[in-house]
């Protein structure tokens, strides 16, 4: 027993100092990325001020932009998964569903997203950041020519240490991992994220300053009497997410009517920035900066309905030209604008305290991202650990939860999960006898928790090699009864591991 737990001890060690190197790798690589693109965000808001006094600039301007856009367009051809924001393709390679080289994703996605990103589009950075991180683990893992177990573990890790880099969100990085990558948890998966977050984090506070991302400064606890005002905006959020859902997953269909190449879908956003960022150079970019300016700057409903529209369709735009560059920021920004909208009609017509506002932004980013991504702790903590403020953790629960059932009755799946599925059904698999092996969890709600192995119908193709209990591994037999919390190692084609997934979640959820 005593060299039982030496022996995990010891893998447990070795994986929190591969955990750590990933940590060390991805903080670095990351915070340089989001350095970057801050200050080229910058400098791209700084010329357009200086092109509403010299308008005759605006011609380079466009001929810039044409120029960025067709680079980012041969960057995308020359490697495909670098469009968008990563994190479905992060999903699918885990999944063994999409397979890729790290180094030229990792230093094509570097260079792309900074160009994209940085010039004001209507992207945020973590997505990229994510797939950064990632691809440090998968590099690491090459070099040492880990095992695949393994080289999933340190692509989690690099994953979570890139989220964490990005928006200093340790904790909500793990959960992320947890929650939207793996749909189930691994102690050994979780220990290792958290020392890669931490490490990442450190290295981006010390870069970044210690002042949370989205920081708003004192807030008011919100009473009790208000929560039927959640209640309504949870509703709404819940809707409004739905539909976010459908408009995204929709926008191949209106940019495959372009006569251009897909890889150069960038030219549209890329040009249609220009009169936004000369007009109104303060909207540009992710959305942080409009976060943090809703309460000062005193908008009207009005104003407030139209900066929602504006960035609400132009984040589409920006998403759906496949440029790299994600939707984390912008899904963030766009709730915050709802709870601005929301929380001044209530001030203005329904007697709430004005100084409430501040609460009913914070808490409609959690609940519109939770209605989009339906995960709802990881979005209670990212916004938690972005404001800097745990004191509203029962209003962030309450609109996240109301969010999450409302969409889940409106038939919304998790976006990423949603992408991914629509990445691997344009994939064509050369060699369609090749075999993986799939991982699937039972979990509480499951029916196979307390089912012999022999009493459930399997699917086709599939068959079941090992049971993971407890950090054992577990030889089947038919009258081997599964319980929660196992991980089921299930052999099949790599052409029916998409279909196998989908059908043994629909036949073990407990209706």
């Amino acid at each position: 027993m005593i060299k039982k737990l030496h022996k995990i001890d010891q893998t447990r060690l070795y994986f929190i100092l591969k955990g750590g190197i990933v940590g060390i790798i991805s903080g670095i690589l990351v915070s340089i990325f989001r350095l970057t693109i801050e200050k080229m965000t910058e400098y791209v808001q700084d010329f357009y001020l200086f092109a509403q006094r010299e308008p005759l600039w605006l011609i380079f301007w466009v001929i810039l932009s044409v120029f960025v856009a067709i680079f980012v367009g041969y960057l995308i051809k020359a490697q495909p998964h670098i469009s968008g924001s990563g994190i479905p393709q992060v999903e699918g390679l885990l999944q063994e569903e999409v397979h890729y080289r790290w180094f030229p994703v990792l230093w094509r996605k570097f260079i792309g997203g900074i160009l994209s990103v940085g010039s004001g589009l209507f992207l945020g950075r973590e997505g990229p950041s994510i797939q950064l991180g990632a691809s440090v683990g998968q590099g690491l893992s090459s070099a040492y020519q880990s095992p695949k177990y393994e080289q999933k573990i340190l692509i989690s890790s690099g994953a979570s240490a890139g989220l964490a880099a990005a928006f200093n969100a340790p904790i909500a990085a793990v959960l992320f991992i947890v929650e939207e990558i793996h749909h189930t948890f691994s102690p050994l998966i979780c220990l290792t994220s958290l020392v890669s977050a931490i490490i990442a984090n450190f290295i981006s506070l010390y870069i970044f300053g210690l002042q949370p991302v989205l920081y708003l400064g004192h807030m008011y606890d919100l009473p009790l009497k208000h929560y039927g005002l959640l209640l309504i905006m949870g509703l709404l959020l819940g809707v409004l997410g739905r539909m976010y859902q459908k408009n995204l997953l929709d926008l191949p269909k209106w940019f495959n009517k372009l006569a251009i190449p897909s890889y150069f879908y960038g030219l549209v956003p890329f040009l249609l920035i220009i009169p936004i960022g000369f007009y109104f150079p303060h909207l540009l970019g992710g959305g942080n900066q409009i976060i943090l300016s809703l309460e000062e700057n005193g908008y009207s409903l009005y104003l407030l309905l139209l900066l929602f529209l504006l960035r609400y369709l132009f984040s589409m735009i920006s998403y759906g030209s496949n440029l790299p560059g994600g939707i984390f920021l912008p899904i963030l920004s766009l709730g915050a604008i709802l709870g601005a909208l929301f929380g001044l009609f209530s001030i203005e017509f329904l007697g709430l305290e004005s100084y409430y506002l501040k609460n009913f932004i914070i808490v409609a980013m959690a609940g519109y991202f939770t209605a989009i991504g339906k995960a709802p702790l990881t979005a209670i903590i990212l916004v938690t650990e972005m404001v800097g403020s745990i004191n509203h953790l029962m209003p962030l629960g309450f609109v996240s939860l109301v969010a999450y059932i409302v969409v889940d009755s409106l038939g919304g799946h998790p976006i990423y999960e949603s992408l991914l599925d629509r990445l691997v059904s344009y994939k064509k698999i050369a060699n369609t006898n090749e075999k993986i092996v799939i991982e699937f969890p039972v979990t509480a709600e499951s029916i196979l928790d307390g089912m012999p192995i022999r009493d459930f119908v399997w699917p086709e193709e599939t068959l079941l090699v090992t049971i993971q209990r407890n950090e054992q591994d577990i030889l089947p037999h038919g009258d081997t009864i599964l319980k929660m919390d196992d991980t089921l190692l299930i052999l099949t084609d790599a052409n029916h591991a998409t279909a196998v997934r989908k059908e043994l979640r629909k036949k073990t959820l407990i209706k």
